[in-house]
């Protein structure tokens, strides 16, 4: 079996995608599977250090200094029947450019084609077009993902909350319920010392930590307002902020009317295999309100270092947050936030809830979940019939076929 995965986005720029993109593949080839990986280049990046990425040359997106969009030219002539020659199947990750030129390559040389719908564009519409009244952004997303759903023969769905909302668009393609697992080196346990040392944090101050792109919808704003709060109750407190994105700059200057700047770091992005766990594990609690994720991968990997959660539950993380998690999970309250994390800074190192979080999270360790990709893989290849609709051109006027 040979695959093809077709993204508008992977590393250097780090997102949820990126990730799920790279643990697939990791694990794919453990298991014997082959699979290339068509994505744009990004300037200056490091050459791969992966097998069989294919980078496209790539211009700037407007409004947005950290993604790239696929050159037409150039993606049509690496899309072409010596590819489709290499590979059984092709795996859509995001719906931009990709998806068309995806799908319209599928389509050409006879392939099954299938897609992962990581994004909820129902919530995230609204933040990068203001001006667009949130009921008509909601119903233009609507429709653009019902459009793109047709276009293939199965989705892959990372929550089951994600596809009960697929379900209720009115989705009718065959949906899969498969996560992105947690691979390996995620489990493995971090330093916290050693983190605190390098970025200068006292190692006897209590410390909050979010990790992910520092975006709109992720709802960092309500976490600074519950922050406020909670320094009321514990004035020793630190919060850190991982990740970068479009709205640092509105966080810095929040974070500066509300009096909280000088307790707050933002400390952009970090190297996976070495900063990131050795972060996790210098927590003393994880905190996070998005209302948009699919799935919420850093919540797991968090639990892996035994670092207390404590989160609301709205979408995708609502099948992380369990009862059986150990995590807090809380409403989108300032005053209840802030109690749940007085609490999980109470914790003992030693505490039993700290066990339960690193069980939890190893339960979606990332090789079962790859064998059921697989296995989805399998079925889709023993006997899926691609829909027949012409692709047409979506609502919110994205081009469908050459249109670059």
């Amino acid at each position: 079996m040979r695959v093809l995965f077709v993204s508008d986005v992977y590393f250097p720029r780090v997102n949820g995608v990126s990730t799920s993109i790279r643990t697939f593949r990791g694990d794919l080839t453990q298991a014997g599977i082959e699979s290339m990986l068509v994505t744009p280049q990004y300037p200056d990046a490091p050459a791969d250090t992966e097998p069989n990425i294919i980078r496209i040359p790539s211009g700037g997106v407007p409004r947005d200094p950290e993604d790239r969009r696929f050159l037409g030219a150039p993606l049509e002539r690496v899309m072409n029947a010596e590819l489709a020659a290499r590979v059984d199947l092709v795996h859509i990750h995001t719906p931009f450019i990709a998806h068309y030129a995806g799908v319209r390559f599928a389509r050409r040389h006879g392939l099954p084609v299938v897609a992962t719908y990581h994004t909820f564009f129902e919530d995230y519409l609204h933040h990068y077009v203001p001006i667009l009244p949130r009921r008509i952004g909601r119903f233009l997303a609507r429709r653009f993902t019902l459009s793109q759903c047709e276009d293939v023969a199965a989705l892959i769905s990372p929550s089951a909350p994600m596809r009960d909302a697929l379900l209720a668009y009115g989705v009718n393609t065959p949906i899969e319920v498969l996560p992105t697992g947690l691979p390996s080196e995620s489990l493995m346990r971090g330093d916290g010392a050693v983190f605190r040392r390098k970025f200068d944090l006292p190692s006897d101050r209590p410390l909050l930590l979010y990790v992910g792109r520092v975006a709109f919808e992720k709802n960092i704003d309500f976490l600074l307002r519950m922050f406020v709060e909670l320094r009321a109750q514990r004035p020793d407190a630190l919060f850190v902020i991982a990740g970068e994105g479009p709205a640092r700059e509105h966080l810095v200057k929040l974070a500066s009317e509300l009096g909280v700047a000088g307790s707050t770091r933002f400390i952009g992005y970090l190297d996976r295999r070495t900063d990131l766990p050795n972060c996790y594990a210098a927590g003393d609690a994880f905190v996070f309100a998005s209302r948009t994720e699919t799935q919420g991968l850093v919540l797991l990997e968090a639990m892996a270092q035994g670092t207390p959660v404590v989160s609301t539950a709205e979408l995708g993380t609502r099948s992380i947050l369990t009862p059986e998690s150990g995590a807090f999970v809380v409403p989108e309250e300032e005053q209840a936030f802030a109690a749940a994390v007085v609490s999980a800074l109470a914790l003992p190192p030693d505490d039993a809830r700290r066990g339960q979080l690193r069980a939890h999270a190893e339960s979606w360790a990332s090789p079962a979940m790859t064998r059921r990709l697989i296995s989805f893989y399998e079925r889709i290849l023993a006997g899926a019939k691609l829909p027949s609709r012409k692709i047409g051109r979506g609502p919110l006027g994205t081009p469908s076929r050459a249109e670059f």
